[in-house]
C-alpha cells in the first residue's frame, strides 16, 4: 500500500493551480510520483487530497486510487489521519511519500521497501545526502549510527542544522504501528503542525527497529516548493529523458537544447538536431531527421521522415518517407500521406494529403482531401470558410494545381484534370479537363509615357 500526500496548496507557488498538478517535462509531479509506486510494485494507492480534490481527480483518475480529503492542512502526520479510515484493519507495510518528488524514481522505492524487509524493521527511513541540506529535516543518528529522530530545519539548533544527512519525507512503515503512532503526535513545535517526523522518535521511544536507506542520487528526493525549484527539476528531467533515448539508440546532436517531453516515444536511428521540441504524446518512427529548430505536439510520425528547420507539427499524422518543412505548419487533424511533400511556407489544416502529393511552397491547403500523385503549385489557397461556415475542397488522384489558384469551396477537382495558373475556381472540375479562369489581358499602348508626362506637368 502507498500513501501519496497531495494536499497541500503550495503557497510558494502562487498559483490557482494545485502544486502537485504543475507539469514537469509536460506531465504533472503528482503523476510521476504515481508511476514511481506503480512502477515498485506497489499495487493500492491512497492520494490525500486537499480542497482542489476535484481538479487532482481530474487529472489523476481513480483507476486503481482511493483519496482521502485532508479539509484542513495541519501538517504531514495530519494528511496520513486523513487516509486512518482506508488504512483501518490492513497489515503489512504502507510506502508514504510526497506527491512534488517528480524525480523519484521506481527502482529506488523498490530497493527502499526491499531494505525494509531484510532489516525487519518497523520503520524505514528514505534519506539522502546533500551538500547543502536547507529545507529539509536533517536525520539525527547516536553514537553507534542508530538512527534516534528526524529534527525539521525550523526547530533544529545550528549544530543540527550542519548534518548534511536529511529525510526524504518517504518512509516504508508497519501500518499497525502507523496507526498507533498517529494518536502519539503533537503540535508542539514551530509551526504548530502535526509533523509526521515525529514517528521516528516515537518508534524509537518504544524500541522499535528503525532503519534508513540512502537513494542513490540526492536530485531523487528533491522536493519542488517553488517555480524555480521546477525549473532547475526539469533540467534534471530533460537530461535524464535524453540520456535514456540516446543510450536506446536515438541520436541526439546536442542533448542541452533538445527538449523531449515524458511521454514521446521515438524509434530507433532516428537524429534529432538542436533546438528541437517534442511534446505531450508524439510518436517518431525510426530512421526520421527532425530539425533544427522544429517542434512537434501530439503528433505520429512514421518510420523515415523528415521534418527539416522551423516547422511546426501538431496533433497531425505523417506517413513514411514525407518530408515536412522547412517552415511549414501542419495544424490538428491533418494527415500527410507516404512520401509526400510539404514545404517551405506551406499550412495545412484538417486536411489529408494523399501518397505522393506535393505543396512545395506559399500554400494554404484546409478542410481538404487531397488525393495521391497530386501537384499544388506556389501561392494556391483552399478558401474554405464562407463567413459562416468550413466547407471541403476535395482534389482527387493525380490533379496538377497551378500557382495563385484559388478554390472557392465546396468544390471538387476531378482526377487528373488541370487547373490554370491564376485562376479562381468556384464551380467543379471534371476529370481530365483543363480549368482557367482569369480577366482577358490587355495592353493600354505608350501609357506609361503619358503618364510621365503628367508627372512632368
Amino acid at each position: 500500500m502507498a500513501i501519496i500526500l497531495a494536499a497541500g496548496k503550495g503557497k510558494r507557488m502562487h498559483s490557482a493551480l494545485p502544486k502537485v498538478l504543475h507539469p514537469a517535462m509536460g506531465k504533472p509531479m503528482l503523476a510521476y510520483v504515481v508511476d514511481a509506486v506503480k512502477g515498485a510494485g506497489v499495487k493500492d494507492l491512497i492520494v490525500v487530497v486537499g480542497k482542489e480534490a476535484g481538479k487532482v481527480k481530474d487529472v489523476i483518475g481513480e483507476e486503481g486510487i482511493s483519496y482521502a480529503l485532508q479539509d484542513e492542512p495541519l501538517g504531514t502526520a495530519h494528511a496520513v489521519m486523513a487516509a486512518r479510515d482506508l488504512l483501518e484493519g490492513s497489515s503489512g507495510t504502507a510506502l508514504i511519500l510526497c506527491g512534488d518528488t517528480p524525480l523519484l524514481e521506481a527502482g529506488t522505492l523498490s530497493s527502499l521497501l526491499d531494505h525494509h524487509r531484510r532489516e525487519e524493521a518497523t520503520l524505514t527511513i528514505l534519506a539522502a545526502l546533500m551538500e547543502d541540506p536547507r529545507g529539509y529535516g536533517r536525520i539525527l543518528r547516536g553514537e553507534e549510527g542508530e538512527v534516534l529522530g528526524v529534527i525539521e530545519e525550523s526547530d533544529a539548533t545550528e549544530e543540527q542544522r550542519a548534518i548534511k544527512e536529511i529525510n526524504s519525507g518517504i518512509y516504508a512503515v508497519q501500518i499497525p504501528f502507523l496507526l498507533s503512532a498517529l494518536d502519539e503526535i503533537g503540535r508542539d513545535n514551530a509551526q504548530g503542525e502535526y509533523y509526521l517526523t515525529d514517528i521516528v522518535e516515537i518508534a524509537h521511544r518504544r524500541g522499535e527497529k528503525i532503519a534508513a536507506f540512502r537513494a542513490p542520487s540526492p536530485q531523487e528526493v528533491m522536493g519542488v516548493n517553488t517555480r524555480a525549484d521546477l525549473a532547475r527539476a526539469q533540467k534534471l528531467m530533460a537530461r535524464r529523458i535524453v540520456e535514456r533515448w540516446m543510450a536506446s539508440g536515438v541520436t541526439i546532436e546536442d542533448p542541452e537544447t533538445t527538449y523531449i517531453e515524458a511521454e514521446v516515444e521515438i524509434g530507433q536511428d532516428t537524429l534529432i538536431r538542436p533546438f528541437s521540441f517534442l511534446r505531450g504524446k508524439t510518436v517518431v518512427g525510426r530512421r526520421c531527421t527532425l530539425g533544427p529548430q522544429v517542434e512537434i505536439v501530439d503528433s505520429r510520425l512514421g518510420d523515415e521522415v523528415t521534418v527539416r528547420f522551423c516547422s511546426l507539427i501538431e496533433g497531425s499524422e505523417v506517413e513514411r518517407g514525407a518530408v515536412i518543412g522547412p517552415f511549414s505548419r501542419l495544424r490538428p487533424e491533418t494527415y500527410i500521406g507516404e512520401g509526400a511533400r510539404i514545404g517551405n511556407f506551406v499550412e495545412v489544416k484538417k486536411s489529408k494529403i494523399g501518397r505522393g502529393s506535393k505543396a512545395n511552397h506559399l500554400t494554404y491547403i484546409g478542410d481538404a482531401q487531397v488525393g495521391a500523385g497530386v501537384n499544388i503549385g506556389a501561392g494556391t489557397i483552399t478558401c474554405n470558410y464562407d463567413g459562416f461556415q468550413k466547407n471541403p475542397t476535395l482534389i482527387e488522384d493525380g490533379a496538377f494545381i497551378g500557382s495563385n489558384v484559388a478554390l472557392v469551396a465546396p468544390v471538387k477537382v476531378g482526377k487528373e484534370a488541370v487547373v490554370g495558373a491564376g485562376s479562381v475556381i468556384t464551380r467543379n472540375v471534371p476529370s481530365l479537363a483543363l480549368a482557367v479562369e482569369r480577366s482577358r489581358q490587355k495592353h493600354l499602348r505608350k501609357w506609361a509615357l503619358r503618364r510621365k508626362k503628367r508627372e512632368e506637368g
